[in-house]
């Protein structure tokens, strides 16, 4: 599963508790840098691999592909699900040889594990916070990715899907 997550000073809220009848407050910031979350996670062996790119366009995603090749085991070949991204569809895409990509249906984002991904690191990361300035923001998600790396049974329950089968060899 592969996806893309815009993370940047315009933010996103999310749920938090707070206490019956007051409404529970949250910072919310009004300028515009950004930086994108490259990811791509295998539930089966509950690894990932994943970029922080400035832009979401045709080079960032060559550059993801390489990095999820360089992830894939030796003398295994990975199935990449894509969304319709222009970047995910153009002739100027390199795809490495282990790796084959298979397109989601159009407007069907709830088929991509990877959507859960970027709402566990929001959730447990991302959301409710202000970044002072765009390397803020890089660091910040380095450490929400390299945190979720760093926990396979969560990527492997967040992740997997019943009507997916993996096959070993």
């Amino acid at each position: 599963m592969q996806d893309e997550a815009r993370v940047g000073q315009k933010g996103t809220l999310t749920y938090v508790w707070g206490e019956k009848g007051k409404r529970p407050r949250a910072p919310r910031d009004q300028r515009y840098d950004c930086a994108y979350i490259f990811g791509a996670v295998c539930p089966a062996r509950g690894k990932g691999a994943g970029l922080v790119m400035p832009h979401a366009d045709t080079w960032a995603m060559n550059k993801h592909l390489a990095e999820i090749s360089g992830e894939v085991a030796r003398g295994a070949h990975a199935i990449v699900i894509i969304d319709g991204a222009g970047w995910h569809t153009t002739k100027a895409l390199i795809v490495p040889d282990n790796i084959s990509l298979m397109r989601l249906p159009a407007y069907s984002p709830e088929l991509n594990p990877q959507e859960n991904i970027w709402q566990y690191l929001r959730q447990n990361a991302l959301a409710n916070r202000c970044f002072e300035n765009y390397d803020a923001i890089v660091q910040a998600c380095c450490k929400a990715w390299n945190d979720l790396i760093a926990l396979p049974e969560t990527i492997k329950s967040i992740a997997s899907r019943e009507w997916f089968e993996y096959v070993r060899s």
